[in-house]
């Protein structure tokens, strides 16, 4: 195999947080006199892809690092759209938190093991547990 699966799943999870960035953020540019749904279409779009390149990524990555990746990040990313693009200003309770939660994201991050998530194993002469209340 070319690319190993964890390297994939990055790539998927990438994927699903810089989609998820862009539908966010195109929200804003929505007129605020825009009548129809056809105005949140590409929003919709990229927030579905974002959902699915999520859901491909934690078919590997354990879904609690993946969820706290692409959400934190999303977040990170998302704020700093808002400063450069859409003049949006940060006041220091806002820029402390936003450092929080990036501290947040490294030890989550830090703490992964990159081992595969444990998949339970059924066979056919193991035989579950019968109630019998």
């Amino acid at each position: 195999m070319l690319i190993s699966r964890m390297l994939l799943a990055r790539i998927f999870l990438t994927g699903a947080i810089l989609t998820e960035v862009a539908g966010t953020s195109s929200m804003a540019m929505i007129p605020e006199d825009a009548a129809g749904w056809l105005n949140y279409l590409p929003m919709w779009a990229l927030i579905t892809l974002s959902y699915l390149l999520l859901a491909q990524a934690a078919k590997t990555i354990s879904i609690g690092i993946a969820f706290a990746l692409w959400e934190g990040l999303g977040i990170a990313l998302i704020t700093i759209v808002s400063v450069l693009f859409l003049d949006y200003d940060l006041n220091a309770q806002e820029l402390s938190g936003l450092a929080l939660a990036i501290v947040g994201i490294v030890m989550v991050t830090m703490g992964e093991t990159g081992d595969e998530p444990e998949r339970r194993r059924v066979t056919r002469n193991s035989k579950e547990a019968v109630c019998t209340r």
